[in-house]
């Protein structure tokens, strides 16, 4: 979740020694980095394969890096439930052509039928969740996306209920 936000959110992203494939011991500048952490099915090699995703995803999708120092590049869908843990918001060209929402759940529980306000109607097909079982997660998500309902939430004119995975990051795309 944490790298989701860091890579989705406005500004641009670092890593350090070793946090691209999650190695457990502290960078040491007289050693190498722990690569035998990366066997086949570990979570390193799990989160080596989410900052891949996210890589692609946002070398692929103009929505995230267009407007990234510009006002209408980004807006909060809601930033308050601090009960829930929840964060959402949205990425977007400054033509709101293409755009991009950001769910994060930071809580250690699941929320099933959570309403999120969307900004356009039609369908929002989930391109990336780090839960799905490729990273090691539990995969549960959205069945591939949701559809937008007639029913205004968090001052956006439609919305959907959303499956958020403890401790996720999930992003869907706007099919226009």
């Amino acid at each position: 979740a944490l790298f989701g936000y860091q890579w989705l959110f406005s500004g641009k992203q670092v890593l350090f020694m070793g946090g691209e494939f999650a190695q457990r011991a502290e960078w040491d500048h007289d050693a190498a980095l722990d690569w035998a952490c990366l066997e086949t099915g570990s979570l390193a090699a799990g989160v080596q394969k989410w900052i891949t995703d996210l890589n692609r995803l946002y070398r692929d999708e103009p929505a995230l890096w267009v407007g990234d120092f510009t006002e209408p590049g980004f807006f909060w869908v809601d930033c308050a439930d601090h009960e829930n843990s929840v964060l959402s918001f949205v990425r977007q060209t400054p033509d709101c052509a293409r755009q991009a929402l950001v769910l994060l759940n930071l809580a250690p529980a699941s929320w099933e039928a959570y309403r999120i306000g969307l900004p356009k109607p039609g369908h929002w097909r989930e391109v990336l969740n780090s839960d799905s079982a490729h990273y090691g997660g539990g995969d549960r998500g959205n069945a591939g996306g949701v559809d937008a309902q007639d029913l205004p939430w968090h001052n956006q004119p439609w919305s959907a209920e959303f499956t958020l995975p403890p401790l996720s990051c999930l992003v869907f795309l706007h099919n226009c």
